[in-house]
């Protein structure tokens, strides 16, 4: 499989990019790889770069999303922070992913069993980590579904908090980035969901 050049890209539409994450992750769940020289594929990033879509995903070990995906170099952008949530550089990282260098999508990515998701479930007050789980508490606000046992030993809770935290930050991204605004609604780029199952490997998209 040969790395992406600026006209590849550019024949690309954003449903073409997903399709390629899409079938990635089948290839992925199924242990089935892409052939891909990757020392060729060094020489041939060499002098640039032209990815097709951007990830926000956790900093989990069990998320990367060039594995979980089976792309190699040059493909995707990753952006990784624990509970994939959003600030002014991963949307300032964002823009330079779609109006810079290409992308055609960007999927901000939720993973099941999510140790940030967890802790502020729990509400954990510990150092810097405070701040970063409080991003996360208007996604177990947004779950009035689960009226009792509203902690990590309720598994459907947490989902449901995972879920809607995807689904908070791929808003929040239209709604503080009028050049990503812009470029979705002329169809230049796509901004969707996505959850990771770290027991099966799939990955469910929102679209």
């Amino acid at each position: 499989m040969r790395t992406f050049t600026k006209e590849t890209q550019d024949e690309l539409t954003p449903e073409l990019a997903l399709n390629l994450l899409k079938d990635g992750n089948e290839r992925f769940v199924n242990n089935i790889k892409a052939h891909r020289n990757l020392l060729q594929q060094v020489n041939e990033t060499s002098a640039g770069q032209f990815p097709f879509a951007a990830i926000l995903s956790c900093i989990d070990s069990r998320t990367s999303a060039e594995l979980i995906f089976d792309q190699g170099l040059g493909d995707i952008l990753s952006i990784r922070i624990a509970g994939n949530i959003l600030n002014d550089d991963i949307l300032g990282s964002m823009e330079l992913a779609c109006k810079i260098a290409g992308s055609k999508l960007i999927v901000v990515l939720g993973h099941t069993n999510c140790g940030a998701i967890i802790g502020a479930c729990n509400n954990i007050v510990l150092g810097n980590i405070t701040g970063l789980l409080n991003k996360i508490k208007p996604a177990i606000e947004l779950e009035t579904e689960t009226k009792t046992d509203r902690n990590e030993k309720n598994e459907s809770f947490l989902r449901n908090v995972t879920v809607n935290n995807v689904f908070i930050t791929v808003k929040k991204v239209k709604e503080q980035s009028p050049i990503l605004r812009e470029m979705e609604q002329t169809g230049e780029i796509k901004i969707i969901g996505g959850l990771y199952d770290v027991d099966t490997g799939q990955v469910t998209f929102f679209e």
